[in-house]
């Protein structure tokens, strides 16, 4: 009996090699570099006092340094899935790990801020090759009986490695300088050469075509452009020639890209994906998630030592039930199984929702002094709702792609989390430094430079409340976008059930 591939469901990947004896390991092996990528993401979070302090970064400074790394890489995503298919995922891989492990060493010997934003973009060059191949890899090596859970090992690392990254930053911080932080990158990167070309298969796909080079660059161009855009725009003001260039720039990049990929043989992001209900609930709800949680975590580690007084370590530990959280429910396989008696758009709602009201606790408690009751009923939630919707919106993004273009399916799903991340704390810091601008009492760009301009301890004093309070402002602005975003998303997600039953089978059931 014969299919053809349209009659195949959306998520088919049928294999008929023999199990790999070794696939486990190799699972091991991308994990380990899947989460050093994902760890850089958040890690910097707890060194935002301490680049002030020794490099003298401004607030745009330290977004950029975030920003830097998330954009690029979110940006060149889809060409690497592309390129990876092409020229080989082993090769791309070994690839990725070596560029990673040249811009972590640039980027730990960075004598000034603009060279290690130069640094930080060339670690994002290395980790969107290394993102995409590693699930390529998993993909390839398991039989789809295995496939589901290999795949689901994979998003728990990704949770681990997000959420992980503040602790992580905190104990090196406490124990040794800033540039420790990319430094700890070079064992990982050199035992995972060793190990991706000793124990991972080759593989590429029979029929592939050329990365769309062009959109990669347009992205770039629109990202960078709105960022710097929203980044600028508390310094500057809305109103000067800078935001508003960076505004029609990005404005005009996305507009090119859109026709490019809608015009181009062989685009990076096929257009016609959006008119799928569930891809586009998917993508909008993962974009969402990510940009409460991303633009959360960076304002959450200011909170903990700017307003709250802690070190390094201790501000990165307090962060800690957050990704515990997310790893327990994620590895017992408990998300999974409530997942799976919600369906995916319930699931979807539950998790935005959860994930919404854990950042209005850490919002409303979260800067009153002794308030760490208050932070970690709101990190719990926040763990919660992540272990929920995270797993499903992977799910309901693979399940609404052609099996041929899986690919480009992972492509999507880290472009999206990469950008969702960077975008969120680039708003929601914006939002934090209009509202503090507006507060306080002197001229400043950073609180450290504000409490510099104050004139007596009164006047500190209403600078840090009024900090405390921009924070407030800016968790709120996060937590109202992700409920909004979550909603929307599952009702999407609903209807495409409704409406499209083949595909409905696979995003109610993954398994």
């Amino acid at each position: 009996m014969t299919a053809t591939p349209a009659a195949e469901p959306p998520n088919a990947l049928v294999s008929d090699r023999p199990r790999d004896p070794r696939r486990w390991l190799v699972l091991g092996v991308i994990c380990l570099a899947q989460l050093v990528v994902i760890l850089d993401n958040t890690i910097l979070n707890v060194a935002v006092p301490t680049l002030t302090a020794d490099l003298g970064a401004t607030t745009a400074d330290i977004q950029w340094i975030i920003n830097a790394y998330v954009l690029v890489q979110a940006g060149l995503l889809l060409a690497a899935g592309a390129a990876a298919d092409r020229y080989g995922r082993r090769r791309l891989l070994l690839a990725g790990l070596a560029v990673f492990g040249a811009g972590s060493l640039a980027a730990g010997l960075a004598q000034g801020t603009g060279q290690l934003i130069a640094a930080r973009a060339g670690m994002g060059i290395g980790g969107a090759l290394l993102l995409t191949t590693t699930l390529a890899v998993a993909v390839q090596i398991f039989d789809e009986d295995e496939r589901v859970r290999a795949i689901g090992v994979w998003a728990a690392v990704n949770a681990l490695g997000f959420a992980a990254g503040p602790p992580v930053g905190g104990i090196l911080l406490d124990h040794f300088w800033w540039g420790s932080l990319f430094l700890v990158n070079l064992p990982v990167v050199a035992l995972g050469l060793l190990a991706v070309a000793l124990l991972v298969p080759e593989s590429r796909a029979e029929q592939s075509h050329r990365p769309d080079l062009p959109g990669a660059a347009l992205s770039i161009v629109a990202m960078t452009a709105l960022v710097y855009a929203v980044v600028s725009g508390p310094e500057h003001g809305w109103s000067s020639p800078y935001v508003l260039a960076g505004a029609a720039v990005g404005g005009l990049g996305l507009v090119g890209f859109v026709a490019w990929e809608r015009r181009v043989p062989h685009p990076m992001l096929d257009m016609s994906f959006f008119r799928d209900r569930t891809f586009t609930g998917a993508v909008f709800g993962a974009l969402l998630i990510t940009f409460g949680s991303g633009g959360a975590l960076f304002l959450l580690t200011q909170q903990l030592q700017f307003v709250l007084g802690y070190g390094p370590l201790e501000a990165g530990l307090r962060t800690a039930p957050f990704a515990l959280t997310v790893v327990l429910l994620n590895f017992t396989g408990l998300s999974a199984r409530l997942s799976t008696r919600l369906g995916i758009p319930g699931a979807v709602a539950v998790g935005m929702t959860l994930l919404a009201c854990g950042l209005a606790a850490v919002a409303l408690a979260g800067h009153v002094v002794d308030g760490y009751g208050g932070l970690l009923t709101g990190l719990v939630l926040m763990g919660v709702g992540c272990a929920f919707a995270n797993p499903a919106m992977a799910v309901a993004v693979l399940g609404a792609i052609p099996r041929e273009k899986a690919g480009a399916g992972a492509g999507i799903e880290g472009t999206v989390t990469e950008f969702g991340s960077g975008l969120g704390v680039a708003v929601l810091g914006a939002v934090l430094s209009a509202r503090f601008s507006a507060l306080i009492p002197v001229t400043a760009a950073s609180l450290p430079a504000a409490l510099a301009a104050a004139d007596s301890a009164a006047e500190r004093r209403t600078v840090t409340r009024a900090f405390g309070s921009a924070l407030e402002t800016g968790q709120l602005v996060g937590a109202a976008a992700v409920l909004t975003g979550g909603l929307v998303a599952a009702g999407l997600l609903r209807r495409a059930q409704r409406t499209a039953p083949a595909v409905a089978a696979v995003v109610t059931d993954p398994a």
